[in-house]
């Protein structure tokens, strides 16, 4: 392991969980059914279940890890292998850019989904935001063997694929403090959001 990683591990990794958790769950209803899809460890998705009252949390990934915080199953990346509606709520925490198609999972996401999609990624946005983002990525994921093929997109482009989807965007929490300071002026600085999609018949 690199002292990069292993600062980052140190530094980042904890502070993350608190975070997201956090933050996720203002966005997911009491008594809710969430897939995290992408669960990696399952830290996340537990802290989160430990913060909706009620709620039952189920994980997919592609690399299923034997020791995570929750149940996981497998798939094969593009095909979320449960039925219309089976879920309240479907989860993307750093996701969307391990794919090729972005679009094509969320289009999943919508049918699976009964209520809402959230989604906790990037914007390509701003100076030097490609070689921050994939720097971030090689640091968090590389030494777990996932997939990184860099594919981010800007505020317009995530506007625009909602729009397609016919979901209904709520204003995106961009202020997350995921670094302590003074790392979060550079790996912060609005690169990062927390966004709620509503499906059909929630607004």
């Amino acid at each position: 392991m690199s002292l990069v990683e292993a600062l980052h591990g140190r530094f980042v990794v904890e502070r993350r969980v608190r975070v997201l958790a956090e933050a996720l769950a203002r966005f997911v209803p009491d008594g809710s059914r969430v897939l995290d899809v992408g669960c990696g460890d399952g830290r996340i998705a537990k802290a989160l279940g430990a913060r909706v009252p009620g709620s039952e949390v189920r994980g997919l990934d592609v690399l299923v890890r034997p020791d995570a915080a929750i149940p996981v199953d497998a798939f094969d990346g593009e095909t979320l292998p449960h039925p219309d509606g089976s879920f309240d709520v479907v989860l993307f925490v750093d996701v969307l850019h391990h794919t090729d198609d972005p679009e094509r999972l969320l289009r999943e996401a919508r049918r699976v989904a009964r209520r809402f999609i959230v989604i906790k990624d990037h914007y390509l946005d701003g100076w030097l935001a490609g070689p921050t983002l994939r720097f971030m990525d090689r640091v968090g994921n590389a030494r777990h063997g996932v997939r990184i093929p860099y594919n981010y997109w800007s505020r317009a482009r995530w506007r625009e694929a909602i729009r397609t989807l016919g979901l209904v965007g709520e204003e995106p929490l961009r202020r997350l403090g995921l670094f302590p300071v003074p790392l979060d002026w550079v790996f912060g600085r609005g690169l990062h959001f927390v966004q709620r999609l509503g499906c059909a018949g929630d607004g």
